[in-house]
């Protein structure tokens, strides 16, 4: 008969924890829990999460997969100052923003801090900035100009306002250093309509639109300097993204002529399409990492804001229990 170690080369390993990187195949057993365990693959989708209340589509966006902020927007109605936080399961409503708008970027660490800058509230830009605290929304420093429609990322204390407009498609990168907003080096193709994240020291825009077509391009920030990298597979626009740093990141989603639900992950290097949202649409919204990402709101072409939500497990491999009745 073969054995684990006749396939493996060594015996199952026995330890009181967990290893904190299973690899696919790997079989221990767990002395604290008396559990035998193995690490199983599980393949990357998208599932359905808990809607949002108000159906909106161009909100700010923040936090993580469990832990998430949604304000602002478009909906039938007009422009929202709306706010609603998600836990994982489902939204709740809180403070809305002091002022109305929509495509405003955003950054942010989870759904008790966040950062809303510029947008529009229906007719021409605003500058103002707006500060989440988990209870309110407080007024800040203002941005140097009023602007919209540009790639924000960072978190509350430390964030980046990437391009955007008006009146023309710009270049322009604002750094916010938690008290006042100060412009730095800019990026290397002027758009709008694109999607940001990582930190101040290692962002990633991607995507968006020139003054003449829809772009693929990708471009990484150090924290000084903006460096083309490779391009998306897809050029589009109105998309949403999420990420940790330049290394490893998810663009989902936009407007490629109608919605689509596209798809691709990013490792420093390339841009890899993985498995497709549930619901094709434009001007969604998006947070997360790479591997577990949160997809809201948005226009699927026939409906001019939705609430559906689908939350992002990306592939790798799960700790599993073995069944031993």
């Amino acid at each position: 008969m073969t054995t684990y170690k006749d396939i493996h080369g060594t015996q199952v390993e026995v330890r009181s924890d967990d290893p904190s990187n299973p690899v696919n195949g790997q079989v221990w057993y767990n002395t604290t829990d008396s559990k035998l365990r193995g690490g199983k693959f599980a393949a990357a989708a998208w599932a359905s999460g808990g809607n949002l209340n108000t159906a909106r589509a161009s909100m700010s966006t923040a936090g993580t997969q469990t832990s998430a902020i949604g304000a602002g927007g478009y909906n039938p109605g007009g422009r929202s100052a709306a706010s609603e936080s998600y836990n994982g399961s489902a939204w709740t409503e809180t403070n809305d923003l002091n002022a109305a708008r929509q495509l405003s970027p955003t950054a942010g660490e989870s759904n008790t801090a966040a950062l809303v800058f510029g947008g529009t509230p229906g007719s021409g830009y605003v500058n103002s900035t707006e500060a989440w605290n988990g209870t309110s929304w407080t007024e800040v420093n203002n941005l140097p100009s009023a602007k919209g429609y540009g790639m924000g990322f960072g978190v509350k204390a430390a964030a980046v306002f990437a391009g955007g407009t008006p009146p023309n498609y710009l270049a322009t990168t604002e750094k916010w250093d938690g008290t006042n907003w100060t412009e730095v080096n800019a990026i290397n193709t002027a758009r709008a309509y694109g999607a940001g994240v990582g930190t101040t020291t290692s962002g990633l825009i991607f995507g968006g639109s020139t003054s003449t077509a829809k772009v693929a391009i990708t471009e990484h920030y150090n924290g000084t300097n903006w460096t083309e990298v490779a391009d998306l597979n897809q050029s589009r626009a109105s998309m949403a993204g999420s990420g940790a740093s330049h290394t490893a990141a998810l663009a989902f989603g936009g407007e490629v002529g109608p919605p689509t639900g596209k798809t691709e992950s990013w490792n420093g290097t390339a841009w890899t399409e993985i498995t497709d949202l549930s619901s094709a649409r434009q001007y969604l919204s998006g947070t997360g990492t790479q591997t577990t990402s949160l997809a809201y709101g948005g226009n699927n072409g026939s409906t001019y804001a939705v609430g559906f939500v689908e939350e992002f497990n990306g592939a790798g491999v799960n700790t599993s229990d073995f069944d031993l009745s």
